[in-house]
């Protein structure tokens, strides 16, 4: 694509086992579709969790955080379908954060892995937080074999969890987080002092694996 996004949503739930076809049935065919054909909505991209929680994961990309606020937009959250409210009301894990992009590094393919990183940084540790990922830790990531990209989000809205300051890493292989780049980072001088903080050792990271690519993005080809 042209231009990065400047905010995006990140939304994760989980449907019973039972009703996996009709969930994603629902997401494919009425969810993706209304959103992409609101003003502002980009693409969008979704994932399921590698690690066995039949979590899945999905991802609007926007031009800006005004996409949020508009009319359509508005009408759909508060006037949602008999099959939209069905199966809301049948999943778990729900949560629903909307962000900016704070700064970008490297590609995002469609066909990368999610790794995302969650924290819930106070407001006196932001600027170290900040400095941690912009002087050595994404440098350190991006060495390794298969790290295609790192993009940092702050999160304006939340709803389903503390966090934020969100990460997504896109990796082309899940190796890339058994790497020796990936190491040295988790052991780097930064990090080592950053991970004494309570708030820090609270953060939460998943893996997810991207699903087939089944809705046209709006307005041009979107990214992973």
């Amino acid at each position: 694509m042209a231009t990065s996004p400047s905010a995006l949503l990140f939304s994760q739930m989980t449907p019973p086992a039972a009703l996996e076809p009709e969930f994603n049935a629902w997401y494919d065919e009425e969810h993706v579709p209304a959103r992409l054909a609101l003003p502002g909505f980009r693409s969008a991209r979704r994932y399921r969790s590698t690690e066995g929680t039949g979590e899945y994961v999905a991802v609007y990309h926007v031009d800006e955080l005004a996409a949020f606020d508009t009319d359509g937009y508005r009408r759909l959250r508060a006037a949602p379908s008999a099959r939209t409210t069905a199966m809301l009301d049948a999943v778990s894990g729900f949560t629903r954060f909307t962000c900016t992009v704070d700064t970008e590094v490297g590609t995002m393919p469609d066909t990368a892995y999610l790794y995302v990183v969650a924290f819930a940084v106070p407001a006196d540790r932001v600027a170290a937080y900040d400095a941690w990922y912009e002087q050595e830790h994404t440098e350190m990531l991006m060495a390794a074999d298969g790290w295609t990209g790192v993009r940092r989000l702050v999160v304006v809205d939340a709803a389903g969890g503390p966090w934020t300051h969100l990460t997504f890493h896109h990796l082309s292989t899940l190796d890339a987080l058994d790497s020796p780049e990936r190491g040295a980072a988790r052991a780097a001088p930064m990090r080592a002092k950053l991970v004494e903080e309570p708030w820090f050792s609270r953060s939460r990271r998943s893996i997810y694996a991207p699903l087939p690519v089944t809705t046209v993005p709006s307005n041009e080809s979107g990214p992973a």
